[in-house]
C-alpha cells in the first residue's frame, strides 16, 4: 500500500543564488563573474528552459567580516537584487523572480512601490522574500542600527507587510480611464491613500502604481525559530526552509507549519514549502561518490576550512595545517562573534569544540575533514533517476512542496538538472511538462492573496 500523502501531487522547483556565501565553487573555469549579466541571464535562462517556478536572489548588505577583516574567501558582489531582476525580466517571459529585500531598513512606501515596479514589468512574475536583521553589525550601515530586539523585529515586520498589502490594494480595479474621450487619466475616488499611526510607522501615503496581473507579489519567507514560524503562518505565502537534506526533518516541519496555518485561520495548503537544498548528479552510480567529494573539497578548500574552524575557537588559525588536527586548546567560553554574519553567531564555543572533537576521534579526521562533515550537507546525490525518486517521495509523502536549489557552479550548475533530472520527474509525472499560467502566483498553484479573497 502507497504511502504517500498526496500522490498526484506535482514538485515546484525554484533556484536560488545566496548574496553572499563559501558553497559556490568561484575557482572552477566554468565559473562566471558574478557583476556579469551574461553569468545570470544563462542561469535563468536555463531555469526556465526546465519550467522553474522562480529564479530566487538572496542579499547580502554587508561583506561578512572575521578578526577585524573582511573575509575575503566569500564570493560577492553582485548587483541588487531588484536591479537584476528587472533586467531579468525582459528576456524572460515565465520564471517567478524573487527579490531578498530587508524589512528592518526599508521604508514601506519605497520598497512597496519598487517590487509593484517589478511585478507590473515582469507581468506578474516577482516575489519578495521578506526578511529581518537585528544585528548591529548589518545596522551600521543604516542610521537605524540593529535597533530591534527578535520579538520586536517581526511586530515591526507584521505591521510593514500589512501596509504593504494596503499599498497594493489601493488602486481600485477600474482606475485608469480606459477611453482616450474622458476627462481625466484616473478615475475620480480611484486610488486611497494608506496612514498609519503607530510606535513603528507615522505615514500617510499616495501609491503610485496598480496592480499587476497577479495583484500582489507572492510573499516568501525563511524564518524557523517559533516567532518566524507563527510570521510565516500569518503572512507567507512560501517558506524557504533550510530542511532541505533530512526527510524526518523536513516532515516534522511541514506538520508544524500546517498546524500553524490551521491555528492562523488559512487552509494547510496555503504555503508551498522549498527547503534549499543541494543537487549532485552522475550518470553512473559509480560515479557518485567522486563526484560529492568533488564537490565538497572545492567548497571547503583549506583556507575556508580554517576560517570555519577559527569561528568556533575565536583564534586565527590561518598559519596552521589544514589537513592536521583541531586545535588541541579549548576555546574561551563566550559565544560565538568572532566572524560577523557567521551562520552559528550566538552558539556555544565550548559545546561545538567538544562535538568537533569527538567527531574527529571517532571518524580519524583532520581539520578540513571535520570542516566539511559539520559545514555543509550535500543534500540529493545520486544518478538522475534514484535522486527523481527521492524528491517525488519527499513531495507527495508530505515533506516539502518542492525544493529551492542552490547549484554549486554558477551559470553551469543547473545544466545537468534541467537535461537529465527534469525528464525523469516528467516520466514519473511527478514535474510539470509545460507552463500553464503566466504569473508566479499561478506557477505555485496559489489562492489570491490574502487581502483579496473577498
Amino acid at each position: 500500500m502507497s504511502q504517500d500523502r498526496f500522490p498526484d501531487k506535482k514538485i515546484h522547483l525554484g533556484i536560488f543564488f545566496q548574496g553572499v556565501n563559501h558553497t559556490t565553487i568561484w575557482s572552477d573555469p566554468s565559473s562566471g563573474p558574478q557583476i556579469d549579466f551574461e553569468t545570470f541571464r544563462r542561469m535563468v535562462t536555463t531555469a526556465e528552459r526546465g519550467l522553474f517556478d522562480a529564479f530566487f536572489l538572496g542579499e547580502g548588505l554587508r561583506l561578512r567580516e572575521q578578526d577585524g577583516r573582511i573575509l575575503d574567501l566569500d564570493i560577492a558582489g553582485r548587483p541588487d537584487a531588484i536591479t537584476q531582476l528587472a533586467a531579468l525580466a525582459g528576456i524572460t517571459r515565465h520564471i517567478g523572480l524573487v527579490a531578498t529585500q530587508n524589512i528592518t531598513y526599508n521604508e514601506p512606501a519605497d520598497l512597496a512601490r519598487k517590487l509593484a515596479g517589478l511585478d507590473l514589468l515582469s507581468g506578474g512574475r516577482a516575489g519578495w522574500n521578506a526578511v529581518t536583521t537585528d544585528n548591529a553589525w548589518t545596522g551600521a550601515n543604516f542610521r537605524r542600527g540593529g535597533f530591534a530586539d527578535h520579538a520586536l523585529r517581526y511586530e515591526r515586520a507584521g505591521e510593514f507587510l500589512t501596509l504593504a498589502r494596503q499599498i497594493w490594494d489601493s488602486w481600485s480595479d477600474d482606475a485608469i480611464a480606459l477611453s482616450a474621450h474622458g476627462s481625466t487619466w484616473l478615475a475620480p475616488d480611484s486610488v486611497r491613500p494608506v496612514q498609519a499611526d503607530s510606535d513603528h510607522f507615522r505615514v500617510s501615503i499616495t501609491p503610485t502604481l496598480p496592480r499587476s496581473p497577479q495583484e500582489h507579489p507572492v510573499i516568501f519567507q525563511a524564518g524557523d525559530s517559533p516567532a518566524g514560524r507563527d510570521f510565516a503562518a500569518a503572512h507567507a505565502e512560501v517558506i524557504f526552509s533550510r530542511h532541505g537534506t533530512d526527510f524526518d526533518e523536513a516532515s516534522e516541519f511541514a506538520d508544524d507549519i500546517r498546524a500553524r496555518l490551521r491555528a492562523a485561520g488559512r487552509p494547510e495548503d496555503d504555503i508551498r514549502i522549498l527547503p534549499g537544498t543541494q543537487i549532485v548528479l552522475a550518470e553512473q552510480e559509480s560515479e557518485v561518490e567522486d563526484k560529492v567529494r568533488w564537490v565538497l573539497e572545492n567548497q571547503i578548500t583549506g583556507p575556508t576550512a580554517l576560517s570555519l574552524v577559527g569561528q568556533v575557537w575565536g583564534i586565527d588559525l590561518s598559519d596552521r595545517d589544514p589537513d592536521g588536527p583541531l586545535p588541541a586548546e579549548d576555546p574561551a567560553p563566550s559565544p560565538i562573534s568572532g566572524t560577523r554574519g557567521a551562520q552559528r553567531d550566538g552558539q556555544d564555543r565550548i559545546e561545538i569544540a567538544h562535538a568537533w572533537r569527538a567527531l574527529a576521534e571517532a571518524k580519524h579526521l583532520t581539520l578540513r575533514q571535520v570542516a566539511v562533515e559539520t559545514s555543509h550537507r550535500s543534500g540529493f546525490a545520486g544518478t538522475p533517476g534514484r535522486v527523481a525518486d527521492e524528491l517525488t517521495r519527499w513531495v507527495r509523502r508530505g515533506a516539502s512542496d518542492g525544493f529551492n536549489i542552490s547549484p554549486y557552479l554558477v551559470p553551469t550548475g543547473l545544466d545537468d538538472i534541467v537535461d537529465l533530472l527534469i525528464p525523469e520527474l516528467q516520466e514519473r509525472n511527478s514535474y510539470r511538462t509545460e507552463y500553464t499560467g503566466s504569473t508566479l502566483r499561478e506557477h505555485l498553484g496559489l489562492r489570491p492573496p490574502l487581502t483579496r479573497r473577498g
